[in-house]
Order: structure tokens, then C-alpha cells, then sequence
């Protein structure tokens, strides 16, 4: 069975923005978004770990139902791709700051 995909762009965006009432500063958004990466790195992780354990079993020849792997297989790639892309493009927002006149 496809899982559902737990996090949508709505509700990432909703856990990174703070709200009036709560008064976070910088600091505390900083350190919020740090664990919300430090989450994505980690779900990462364990996604290309069950692929690597999915394909050993389709190896030994114990994984009867390929599907499982393939699907698994293109959910870490598409995780990888999504993390590059989110590099880059926090790359390309600090050389944004760096070229500002002050």
C-alpha cells in the first residue's frame, strides 16, 4: 500500500512561520528551522536505508512483491532530489545576501 506523503507545503511553511502572539525571534525561528532540517535529513536517512534492506531481501531473493522496492526506490530518489533543490536554492538566497549594497 503507497503511503500518504505526511507533509505538505502548507503545513511546512505554517511550522517554520511564527505566529504574532508568540513573539519568537529570530533566534527561536532559526533553531526551528534547524530541527525541521535536521527532521528532513533524517527521514531521508531512514528512507534510503529501508530501500538499501528492501534491496538486499530482493537480492537473497526473500522480497516477493518488487513493487514494494520500486515504490520505496523512486520515494528516496525523489527525497534526494527535493534536498538538493532545497540546497541550491538556499545557496542562491546567501550569494543573493552577499551581493547587497549597504
Amino acid at each position: 500500500m503507497i503511503d500518504q506523503i505526511s507533509s505538505s507545503p502548507a503545513s511546512l511553511i505554517k511550522s517554520i512561520v511564527p505566529n504574532e502572539n508568540t513573539g519568537n525571534g529570530a533566534a527561536d525561528l532559526g533553531k526551528q528551522f534547524g530541527s525541521f532540517l535536521n527532521d528532513a535529513m533524517a527521514n531521508l536517512n531512514t528512507g534510503q536505508a529501508v530501500v538499501e534492506q528492501l534491496n538486499q531481501s530482493f537480492v537473497k531473493g526473500e522480497l516477493s512483491e518488487v513493487h514494494q522496492l520500486t515504490i520505496a526506490s523512486e520515494k528516496a530518489a525523489l527525497g534526494l532530489e527535493l534536498t538538493v533543490q532545497v540546497r541550491n536554492r538556499v545557496v542562491e538566497a546567501y550569494q543573493e545576501i552577499m551581493r547587497m549594497q549597504l
